[in-house]
């Protein structure tokens, strides 16, 4: 079943109405027929709206709801990908996958070895794209809500940003002992907010690990294998979302 989101004004008592981008493709390339299903989110809340086409205007699709229930797609945790910026178009496989993953928000990182330099107009389009991923990411995997990806931040921003989380992990290939990684995994209680930073393809520089350690952040290592950015923090949410879900 085809999942869509719309703002929750478009939610009414007994019908929704969908407007913008989808309505060309739910007529257009769809194709769908009156009276065939749809499921339909806010991507505010939990809530799913299951749904039934039932007319086709010029610029928007009427839907009846049929009944409401609690999705449960949602991880119990809230989880933070803070991404070093990477190399080519590395980034948009990363959002899609941590999207899929469960990650409820993606914050691109500026640091000191990521090869990557986003100026003001570059930024701004990329980020358009980023969310745009997102957007269907969050559609084919029927999330409850649209993981936000935000404005690229340095180092330091990021650091800050993360201060209010009550758990922040920074994988580092200097890190020792297994046993430690999984300890710190195992003891993270569902409903905790996690943040996790993940380096560019150079890693992180020592200072930047000291500036995390100091704010906080456990360094854990991912195994004796060096692995890829994009790889990387797709492990820590798999792990993540395995502990975690309910």
């Amino acid at each position: 079943m085809y999942h869509f989101f719309v703002s929750p004004e478009q939610i009414g008592e007994k019908e929704i109405i969908i407007n913008g981008d989808d309505v060309n493709h739910i007529k257009n390339v769809l194709r769908m027929n009156i009276g065939e299903q749809i499921s339909i989110s806010s991507g505010q809340d939990n809530k799913e709206y299951r749904c039934e086409i039932t007319e086709y205007d010029t610029n928007a699709v009427r839907a009846k709801i049929m009944w409401v229930e609690e999705a449960g797609m949602e991880l119990s945790s809230k989880i933070y990908l803070f991404q070093g910026l990477p190399k080519n178009d590395k980034m948009e496989l990363i959002i899609q996958k941590a999207v899929e993953l469960g990650a409820y928000e993606i914050i691109p990182v500026a640091t000191r070895r990521a090869v990557v330099k986003l100026d003001a107009k570059k930024e701004e389009s990329k980020r358009k794209r980023w969310n745009s991923i997102s957007t269907s990411a969050a559609k084919q995997s029927k999330r409850s809500v649209i993981p936000m990806v935000t404005k690229v931040m340095s180092f330091k921003e990021a650091v800050i940003y993360a201060n209010e989380l009550d758990i922040k992990l920074i994988p580092y290939e200097l890190a020792s002992g297994m046993q430690k990684t999984k300890d710190v995994i195992g003891n993270i209680q569902k409903g905790q907010s996690i943040g996790i930073f993940i380096g560019p393809e150079g890693g992180f520089d020592e200072a930047e690990v000291e500036a995390a350690r100091e704010a906080g952040a456990v360094p854990i290592t991912l195994g004796k294998r060096i692995l890829r950015t994009e790889t990387a923090g797709m492990t820590v949410l798999s792990i993540l979302m395995f502990t975690l879900e309910d």
